[in-house]
């Protein structure tokens, strides 16, 4: 067979889209990086050019809805890499995907072998009629595509070793894990309290134990499944807190909060201005109460506040008093605090601080297991931690010396 020179050129950014991965320590192991080197991303994602298709940390959007919003997609190399080496498909095994695409069932596909199965579905019957003609026209036609809400698991798939959810997911549905063997996993960008993680969960009876958790970022779940996070606006439209789990008791106590003076206080803790503290995010969502994301609107935004990120920055909401984290320079390094505002401005910036404080000394170094149980498990049988109780089920972050760090508590969805 005669290879063009468009076949050349994308062979060659194929190789250099995997091999980057490899060097940056996404892909770990050979199957994965095999895979990667055969499947030709730019045939699954016709709608971009061939070097942002082969760029390792691109998105290609693939649909919007009315407003513009992106609601299909074919997720960056470096997430699908990160979320298949979490799943560490094996030869011969029965996969499932839920949210479909193409790309990844062809690289699941591979990872199975032709002694293996992989089923993708999809609620969007667009996104499954393009995913069945992609894989249909690039030799992947054992791969079955189904057009079903995820909510309730893959038909007519029986029990998988493996299953890939590909849609950010708030909960996890029954179907999900009865469809799993015991010891099988799931791979989930599981939100919590805001934040999502990347969660490779192994079965473990009628439980779900972590493996790992990555930080990544998904089009959310439609259907059943769906749930959107709640925004408390202040300042017009020029400020929101996102509330995942729970809301205020007394939301309009916040009115005019930002008209108040300012407090200070900075947390002696640095980090490098490369240096990522996803398990800083964590930890402050586990430990902190009044727990939310801070956003600031680009378009509104007159300053008044320094979040240490605009787009979602830790919050400690207590009554009519709020803090956000936030960042002071220094060379190559940058100290974490936290600005208060309310009548309580100096103490709830400080509980906020103090937080950091409890991450650089106890937990810096380490990371949670995260476990989740049936909604209906009491709450003496579970494991000390943060308990999120969702419908389907009860998510517990659990870190090292627990017993060092802040009480357990649970939230209750409101």
């Amino acid at each position: 067979m005669t290879t063009t020179p468009m076949d050349d050129k994308a062979s060659a950014l194929r190789q250099a889209m995997t091999g980057a991965l490899v060097k940056a320590g996404t892909i770990n192991s050979k199957a994965v990086e095999t895979a990667f080197a055969t499947v030709a991303r730019d045939r699954f994602a016709p709608e971009a050019t061939m070097e942002k298709a082969y760029d390792p940390d691109d998105v290609v959007r693939t649909k919007t809805n009315e407003h513009g919003i992106t609601i299909s997609s074919v997720s960056a190399p470096r997430i699908q890499a990160m979320m298949l080496e979490q799943a560490g498909l094996q030869k011969g095994q029965k996969a499932g995907e839920v949210g479909s695409g193409g790309y990844n069932a062809a690289l699941m596909a591979e990872l199975v072998g032709p002694d293996g199965t992989v089923t993708t579905i999809d609620i969007d019957a667009d996104v499954t009629d393009r995913a069945r003609k992609l894989l249909d026209e690039n030799g992947y036609g054992r791969v079955k595509v189904l057009t079903v809400d995820g909510e309730g698991g893959i038909p007519d798939a029986g029990l998988l070793d493996r299953l890939i959810v590909t849609v950010g997911a708030w909960d996890i549905p029954p179907a999900w894990t009865d469809q799993l063997n015991d010891g099988g996993r799931i791979v989930v960008p599981l939100r919590m309290r805001g934040l999502t993680r990347s969660v490779a969960f192994d079965r473990d009876g009628d439980r779900l134990v972590s493996r790992s958790a990555e930080m990544c970022g998904f089009v959310t779940m439609q259907g059943a499944g769906e749930h959107q996070e709640r925004l408390l606006l202040l300042r017009g439209k020029e400020i929101a807190l996102r509330f995942d789990e729970g809301w205020p008791e007394d939301p309009d106590a916040l009115n005019g909060v930002f008209d108040t003076e300012r407090a200070e206080v900075w947390s002696g803790v640095t980090v490098g201005l490369r240096e990522p503290f996803t398990g800083l995010q964590m930890w402050l969502a586990t430990a902190l109460d009044g727990f939310s994301l801070m956003s600031v609107d680009e378009d509104l935004d007159t300053g008044l506040v320094t979040p240490q990120n605009k787009s979602a920055c830790m919050s400690l909401l207590d009554g009519a008093s709020l803090a956000h984290m936030t960042l002071r320079r220094d060379g190559d390094r940058a100290e974490f605090g936290a600005h208060g505002y309310g009548p309580a401005a100096e103490a709830v910036a400080q509980a906020l601080a103090e937080e950091i404080r409890v991450w650089d000394r106890d937990h810096r170094s380490s990371e949670p297991v995260i476990y989740a149980y049936p909604a209906s498990t009491p709450e003496a049988e579970l494991p000390a931690g943060r308990v999120i109780t969702k419908r389907h089920r009860r998510i517990v972050i659990s870190w090292p010396h627990e017993d060092q760090a802040s009480q357990s508590t649970t939230d209750r969805e409101k």
